[in-house]
């Protein structure tokens, strides 16, 4: 690609050189020489993208990166159809280069490097072996051939490793709005290899700086001594040491941050009343220790070539219990793991005791009760199972109506957890919780019971049987637009997605136009701080769909011009949304709208740059909608 712009360039400066004006050049010629510069861009921004994103990333979207490479060179190939060669001022080389350059595009087929393909393997085969590890406690993977394979695209050092999962963690950011969740979890599996590998490659380092210097160590560490007598050590690799203490990790856990520790350092940390990493200074989510098992092999091999002997440390009892009242307490985040049977069955001992408190204990341990359900409910599917198993659904229902703030907070949460599990969203129904959820709504005692009361209805219309009977409900829809007014950044934008959902079904929407809910969605447009433009645009975009949103849309004087900006300067999605709403704002008796836009001088540059750099729904779109403006003008002329 970069060969054919180069050509392309040499086209361009003997233009430049040669024409003196513009007006000399054929018109057809300025059409494709627009063209070209449309193509140009995108390839420009396509290469900056591959160039500063992740190279394993962009590895595992081989395929992806270059149809659309092709595509781009098939534009450039129906660009050049139009160019009238011979007509321009240009040398017989550059000519014969272009017309070469435009058979090349035009016979191009799509090519996918095979050795790109066998190196995808390679770290996917690494990837799958490493997930085995993980999940039935094997060996280590073999480093060196994840060394190797790594190389091969550019990755030696630890810098660029750590710059790596950098840009890894960057993807799954984007991919977590777009990707979807296999894409996010192929993303988490290449931070997981990298990170390992990142460790073992340094520890290989490390083993042969000992070597050359040959140095060695005997130390016998008992179980009594103090984790000072590490500082014997002078040469421990940074990447073995605990962050808190700074000497060698002998038993290294992770906590919710994803850092690691030494289990006695980091107990102690908690025992004292903090609940943040000590490294990051993130709030911990919960209290749980795990075992790295990958770091203690790699510090026991480390051990083992240095000749020091490592006895594992034993808790004292009065650690056990301190630490144990410690993460127990009802006013701490708790996060029961459910990995194995026995955590399991712990998790499903919990749920029951604190079933029976919601049942019998006094508004005091109802309030306990629901907060720690609230908690467990929120840290996996299978405690969601385990906890709607245990019969709390019931209980929660009646909780909703309670006058103490807290138990409706706790509660109105807690279902909203349970609900993203799809099972527990039929015993949600079942047990009749969709009015009080709604009663919650429109009046809860607090802003974040309403939130996520809002929350808790979207999460159960994702099933389109729901749609319909929450849309039935008569104060359903005008209380989340109560919501949509006076309600939190965070409740406003629960509120929009739950009116999205709720209008995919079609006769839900002439009932949110009669709530009043098109006006301060056109506000929420302006707003900065409440940040849904694209949620907001989203159900106009569905309000749109039924005659009486239709009207409520066109009567708004401010929308049109926010449209035309939102074209210019909104997200991918917004521009898609909003070609939508002013296409249809057009079409059918839509005369005084296409006025509006005509009359406003940004409209027509905007959706010129629309149709050219837009996704290929919004290209459509805008395609349409300048043809349709075209032709108005036409017939008033």
């Amino acid at each position: 690609m970069v060969r054919r712009i180069k050509i392309l360039t040499s086209l361009f400066e003997e233009i430049q050189e040669t024409s003196s004006a513009a007006a000399r050049l054929p018109p057809s010629s300025i059409l494709c020489l627009a063209e070209l510069s449309c193509v140009i861009q995108k390839v420009k921004l396509l290469i900056e993208s591959c160039k500063e994103g992740s190279s394993l990333w962009n590895l595992m979207q081989t395929e992806l990166i270059s149809n659309q490479f092709h595509a781009l060179i098939k534009e450039m190939d129906n660009a050049l159809d139009i160019l009238p060669l011979r007509m321009l001022n240009v040398t017989v080389d550059t000519k014969e280069q272009v017309e070469l350059l435009h058979k090349q595009a035009k016979r191009a087929d799509l090519f996918i490097d095979p050795r790109d393909i066998q190196k995808r393997k390679e770290i996917l085969h690494l990837m799958a072996t490493n997930c085995d590890r993980k999940s039935k406690n094997k060996g280590l993977i073999d480093f060196e051939t994840v060394k190797q394979s790594l190389n091969s695209i550019g990755l030696r050092s630890s810098l660029d490793y750590e710059e790596e999962i950098a840009k890894l963690k960057t993807q799954a950011e984007k991919q977590a709005g777009t990707g979807g969740l296999i894409a996010v979890s192929n993303i988490n599996s290449l931070i997981s290899l990298m990170s390992l590998s990142k460790t073992a490659i340094l520890e290989e380092e490390y083993l042969m700086n000992s070597q050359n210097l040959k140095q060695t160590t005997s130390i016998n560490v008992l179980p009594d001594q103090s984790s000072s007598c590490y500082s014997l050590v002078s040469d421990v690799p940074d990447e073995l040491r605990c962050p808190i203490s700074l000497d060698l990790i002998r038993d290294p856990v992770i906590v919710a941050s994803g850092h690691t520790y030494d289990r006695n350092s980091i107990a102690q940390w908690i025992n004292s009343g903090h609940h943040t990493c000590p490294r990051s200074g993130q709030k911990l989510i919960h209290m749980a220790l795990i075992p790295n098992y990958a770091l203690k092999s790699l510090i026991q091999q480390w051990c083992q070539d240095n000749n020091i002997t490592i006895t594992e440390p034993k808790s004292t009892p009065s650690d056990s219990e301190s630490s144990t009242s410690k993460i127990m307490k009802y006013d701490k985040a708790i996060d029961y793991i459910s990995a194995t049977k026995a955590s399991m069955d712990a998790v499903k001992m919990t749920a029951e005791f604190l079933v029976g408190k919601l049942a019998t204990g006094s508004p005091d341990i109802q309030r306990k009760a629901a907060y720690e359900l609230r908690l467990l409910a929120k840290s996996g599917m299978d405690n969601r199972r385990i906890i709607a198993e245990s019969g709390a659904i019931p209980f929660l229902t009646t909780l909703l109506d309670s006058r103490d703030p807290r138990i409706q907070e706790n509660a109105v949460t807690a279902l909203l957890n349970l609900s993203i599990h799809e099972n527990n969203k039929i015993l949600i129904m079942s047990a009749g919780a969709i009015d009080s959820l709604i009663r919650v709504l429109q009046s809860g005692q607090t802003m974040e019971a309403r939130g996520n009361a809002a929350a808790a209805i979207f999460s159960l219309s994702v099933i389109d049987e729901y749609k319909v009977i929450i849309g039935a409900r008569p104060k359903a829809i005008p209380a989340l637009v109560g919501l949509l007014k006076d309600g939190t950044t965070a409740g406003k934008r629960d509120a929009a997605i739950a009116l999205f959902n709720l209008a995919v079904y079609g006769a839900n929407r002439q009932c949110i136009v009669l709530a009043g809910a098109v006006p301060l969605l056109i506000d929420l447009l302006m707003d900065d701080k409440a940040g849904i433009t694209d949620d907001s645009l989203a159900v106009l975009s569905l309000i749109l769909g039924c005659n009486e949103g239709l009207q409520a849309l066109r009567k708004s004087r401010i929308l049109v011009p926010l449209l035309v900006d939102l074209l210019r300067f909104g997200s991918s999605k917004g521009k898609d949304h909003s070609i939508t709403l002013l296409l249809g704002l057009c079409k059918d008796t839509g005369e005084e709208i296409v006025g509006r836009l005509l009359m406003n001088p940004r409209s027509i540059p905007s959706l010129q740059s629309l149709s050219a750099d837009g996704s290929l729904r919004a290209r459509r779109k805008a395609d349409a909608l300048l043809r349709l403006l075209n032709r108005c003008c036409f017939q008033s002329q």
